[in-house]
């Protein structure tokens, strides 16, 4: 499942091209992608026909799309699910997509006639039109380019639940040491509860557990102070390198807008490596399961203490 590092590379390919741009049409052409639109508010292109974007921005693995002329606050809100791609296309390109779900045709005031396919192979992923909402903290929504206007901070219903993310400039480092404190299972539990910090996933706890030497089963209460400041250090260090690489991708549904692999599975130093050798030590790899998934870690660098 794309995790942070891979909507962050979708938001910020995205972004030049749709903020400010207009929504001149759209063909839904699976419905099964509009699951998570509630038909209450209105009809999907009906409300999304006609707006302007004012923005691309993500909290964890969620992205959403501002809409300025929308009826009240309402944004397009996307998650990629397992196979989700949001690709930038010209006007002309073929149409012959068969995992095509639902197209955004766009007028852009510098950049003309775009369009945005929505596109996924197994339909875990979805639009919907929510409605925006006050964020809890009073903070900016989420991670984007852009934190003016009316929209700033306000975020989608259906990603209110949702914890900030540790590139998020206003995530709270206190807060959550605080959470981790008052928590005594694993701690890779904990860095996978979205309502404690979102964004980081399988992948990424893997690497970031590895690279500070904690076993995932290490109760959260019992690290100290110091540990959780590594902890937050290196999860930053990881996902911003995932970042620099394009992603994580282990096969052709994980790409960027432009349809290109991210790279960041070559500098993997845990997640998919069992039986090999521990960059570190050279103590062989192991793979556990955990969570209807699977934990790697090296059983010499990171036993539970």
């Amino acid at each position: 499942m794309p995790e942070l590092p891979e909507v962050e590379v979708v938001r910020s390919g995205l972004a030049p091209a749709v903020t400010g741009a207009v929504v001149s049409a759209v063909e839904v052409l699976d419905r099964r992608s509009l699951k998570r639109h509630d038909p209450l508010i209105g009809d999907f292109e009906r409300l999304v026909t006609g707006a302007r974007i004012a923005a691309a921005v993500r909290r964890g693995k969620f992205l959403w799309l501002p809409l300025e002329g929308a009826p009240d606050e309402r944004a397009i809100v996307g998650h990629l699910g397992m196979s989700g791609q949001m690709l930038l296309r010209t006007p002309d390109h073929p149409g012959d997509d068969r995992h095509a779900r639902v197209r955004l045709h766009l007028e852009h005031p510098a950049h003309g006639e775009l369009r945005v396919d929505f596109v996924d192979q197994r339909i875990f992923g979805s639009l919907a039109v929510d409605r925006m909402l006050p964020t809890a903290d009073g903070g900016i929504g989420g991670f984007s380019a852009a934190t003016t206007g009316e929209w700033a901070r306000l975020i989608p219903s259906q990603v209110a639940h949702i914890a900030r993310d540790p590139l998020d400039p206003e995530f709270a480092d206190d807060g959550f040491a605080a959470q981790l404190a008052r928590r005594g299972t694993g701690i890779k539990r904990v860095l996978l509860d979205q309502g404690v910090v979102s964004g980081i996933g399988n992948i990424y706890a893997d690497e970031t557990l590895w690279a500070v030497r904690l076993h995932p089963e290490q109760p959260a209460a019992s690290l100290s102070t110091r540990r959780v400041r590594e902890l937050l250090g290196a999860v930053r260090d990881v996902l911003g390198r995932a970042l620099t690489e394009g992603g994580t991708s282990f096969d052709a549904q994980y790409v960027n807008v432009n349809g290109a692999s991210g790279y960041f599975e070559h500098s993997l130093n845990a997640y998919g490596r069992a039986g090999k050798p521990c960059p570190r030590c050279g103590t062989a790899m192991v793979r556990e399961p955990f969570m209807n998934r699977s934990s790697h870690r090296c059983p010499k660098c990171q036993r539970r203490r």
